[in-house]
């Protein structure tokens, strides 16, 4: 009985097609993981970059330009200055960023992580030419904060976490498959680093004024104006790697990515069924 028993399942076993060999063999960074997922590593890590470049820049430029103090700039003291830009930052976390980030939550599911990226990045661009061309005209006396200027600058935090600086925390978390999550989303992130470098160490030295010797607090107002055309520059350069590399991940489940690994991309709308899948382009 046991001998016919084993000898059934020797001959279902045989009669078995053979398995493929498992697509998911290969390593991170080699040849068949960059034909897969480099387009899709280069767009997260570029946007993050980009973004990091324009947000950290902005947050440094909050704490050099806008005051609330009646005192002289130069008779303040350190515990001063830091309760001003911590009073600044407040406002415009509970007005700009805050609020920001819910409409992103809000629109995210409905509207797309492309299409919000796309929009963050573009009215970022305009806002910051909006107070970039005539900055000189804004600040040409500091006695008082320009109310104008600050609810403008404020639309460049909202735009941001409306935007780009939500987004590309998300977008990388849905693209790659799992046994490479994390480690392309770190890659993303390290890129986005290396922007606030980029953006902070290239705006305190590009804003300098060219007389050492010189007491004003303030940064250069036309290096300034100069600084605030290149980040909208900037933003543009997001608007452009959105576009043409970034994949929408909306209505997608993550096990669609594993589906990734054997060269094809489910249509947007989260089926998974044969008829529906495009080849990757």
């Amino acid at each position: 009985m046991s001998e016919s028993i084993l000898s059934q399942i020797a001959e279902d076993s045989s009669s078995e097609p053979p398995q493929p060999p498992s697509s998911s063999s290969y390593k991170l960074f080699s040849r068949r993981f960059f034909s897969l997922h480099g387009r899709d590593l280069f767009a997260a890590s570029a946007n993050w970059f980009l973004v990091d470049v324009v947000f950290y820049t902005s947050n440094l430029l909050l704490s050099q330009i806008f005051t609330f103090s009646n005192k002289p700039p130069n008779s303040t003291n350190v515990y001063d200055s830091a309760f001003e830009v911590a009073k600044v930052a407040a406002i415009v976390a509970a007005c700009s960023t805050i609020p920001g980030y819910w409409f992103t939550v809000y629109f995210i599911d409905r509207v797309g992580r492309v299409k919000i990226q796309i929009m963050g990045f573009f009215l970022m661009a305009v806002v910051y030419l909006a107070a970039g061309i005539p900055y000189s005209w804004y600040w040409s006396k500091h006695e008082k904060t320009n109310k104008g200027f600050m609810v403008l600058y404020g639309l460049i935090f909202f735009f941001s976490n409306f935007g780009p600086n939500t987004t590309t925390f998300i977008i990388p978390a849905e693209l790659f498959p799992t046994r490479f999550r994390s480690t392309c989303h770190g890659i993303s992130g390290a890129a986005g680093k290396l922007g606030a470098i980029v953006g902070t160490v290239g705006f305190l030295w590009a804003t300098k004024h060219e007389d050492e010797d010189k007491e004003d607090i303030f940064p250069d107002v036309k290096r300034v104006r100069i600084a605030f055309l290149i980040l909208g520059g900037v933003c543009i350069a997001g608007v452009l790697v959105t576009y043409f590399f970034t994949r929408e991940t909306m209505g997608r489940s993550l096990e669609e990515n594993e589906e990734d690994e054997n060269g094809t991309t489910v249509a947007p709308g989260g089926s998974s069924s044969a008829n529906e899948l495009l080849p990757r382009q």
